[in-house]
């Protein structure tokens, strides 16, 4: 099936009937046309739920090596929740305070939904507004296992505008219909009606735009919500250059079609594509740290 608005058929030497399969390729035959993209590999699968909660807990502490790599680390701001296999009312997090760049996985803390810290690593500290995001966004959402956020540069800047991203590149298609904007700002969340408000205005969507705030990001996997949460980034990045030199010459961007944005979607922005688009960023962070963060 070709995007919508894409389809010029093409004729080809070998055959009368005109190609629609991939009219981006002129001259493509009808039997080459027919190639597919390949099914994703997905995450693997437990029996045992503790063993879950163990690879989980590395594949959390390896998340919060690839935002400190990418500098999504702003002083003490900044949190990744899992949650919790064994105990699913419960979610592990980073503790207050401790670098992103060194988190291991015996730093973790595991917390409840009243807050209270019941197991972890030897730094104890809970953000309070982890808490409150993060708590009600996992209480709200069973199929999320994972929350992402952080005051990442460009997307605090474009959340300052009070928009939506514009569909005007491929990569933004993954959020197509699929992020929300959240038109509030009440300071540093510390109360349980602001979180609430915040997984409420989420709903069922992949990633809010915080106005005034930054980024969220949540996944049925860790992996996807880190890869959302670098592709939104990005595209928060290039919409703010896109917008900047459309309007210094006195003109705007040109917008993706709706249709072909959802069809684009369907590639791109479904779970298992996030899992997938996340591994590269997990093997390297394994081979430059030599997976130090498992202990």
């Amino acid at each position: 099936m070709a995007p919508p608005s894409a389809v010029s058929p093409q004729r080809t030497a070998s055959s009368d009937k005109p190609s629609a399969a991939v009219p981006h390729e002129p001259g493509i035959s009808e039997s080459k046309a027919k190639v597919q993209m390949p099914k994703f590999p997905g995450p693997p699968e437990f029996t045992d739920k503790h063993a879950e909660r163990g690879y989980l807990k590395g594949r959390l502490a390896a998340a919060f090596r690839i935002f400190g790599k990418y500098g999504f680390d702003e002083g003490v701001a900044g949190h990744i929740t899992m949650r919790d296999p064994v105990q699913p009312d419960t979610f592990w997090v980073n503790p207050f305070g401790v670098a992103f760049s060194l988190i291991k996985k015996s730093d973790l803390i595991q917390v409840d939904h009243e807050g209270n810290i019941v197991d972890g690593g030897p730094v104890r500290l809970l953000n309070a507004a982890a808490f409150m995001i993060h708590g009600a966004v996992h209480k709200a959402r069973p199929d999320v296992l994972c929350a992402a956020h952080s005051h990442s540069i460009y997307g605090r800047s474009f959340c300052s505008l009070g928009r939506k991203l514009d569909m005007i590149t491929q990569d933004s298609c993954s959020f197509h219909n699929d992020h929300v904007l959240y038109e509030s700002f009440n300071g540093i969340v510390l109360a349980e009606k602001e979180g609430n408000d915040i997984a409420a205005c989420l709903g069922d969507k992949k990633a809010a735009l915080l106005q005034n705030h930054g980024l969220l990001t949540v996944g049925g996997t860790i992996e996807a919500a880190v890869f959302w949460f670098l592709s939104l980034e990005k595209c928060c990045q290039a919409q703010l250059a896109a917008d900047a030199a459309a309007g210094g010459r006195g003109h705007t961007t040109i917008k993706i079609d709706d249709d072909d944005a959802a069809f684009t979607y369907k590639t791109i922005g479904t779970p298992r594509a996030g899992w997938f688009s996340a591994k590269p960023l997990f093997d390297v962070i394994e081979k430059e740290s030599g997976a130090d963060y498992l202990q």
